[in-house]
């Protein structure tokens, strides 16, 4: 049950903001094996300067096509998480054009108690999924 935080730099027409956002939730569901219809995603666009995403000293030179994808998910493996930064950059610069050095990703557990998809329930909790 992944929860994907997407910011990029404004400016992309809707459809390239939506096949991006397509592209991570199809890498989701092949390397985190992610159901379909779990699908949450929140696309944020940000003036160039208010998104700031240094090189950690590794002398990448960043443009502003830059994107940052934040994933809040649960037992996923170190392998898993390799395969998913190596599958996001290849699919993105294939499909979307974005440099793989244009690309930020992080990603962070959660548990099942953290999940609540309405009704001030928690359904995982609960019995319901």
């Amino acid at each position: 049950m992944p929860l994907v935080r997407i910011d990029v730099v404004e400016g992309r027409e809707p459809a390239a903001l939506r096949r991006l956002a397509d592209v991570v939730q199809e890498v989701l569901e092949e390397v985190f094996a992610a159901p379909p219809l779990d699908r949450y995603q929140v696309v944020d666009e940000h003036p160039a300067r208010n998104l700031i995403l240094a090189d950690t000293g590794l002398g990448f030179q960043r443009t502003d096509d830059r994107v940052l994808v934040q994933v809040f998910q649960q037992g996923r493996t170190d392998e898993q998480k390799q395969a998913l930064y190596a599958r996001l950059a290849e699919r993105l610069k294939a499909e979307c054009g974005l440099a793989p050095t244009d690309l930020v990703v992080s990603v962070a557990a959660n548990t099942r108690a953290d999940w609540s998809f309405g009704l001030g329930r928690a359904q995982f909790l609960e019995g319901d999924l």
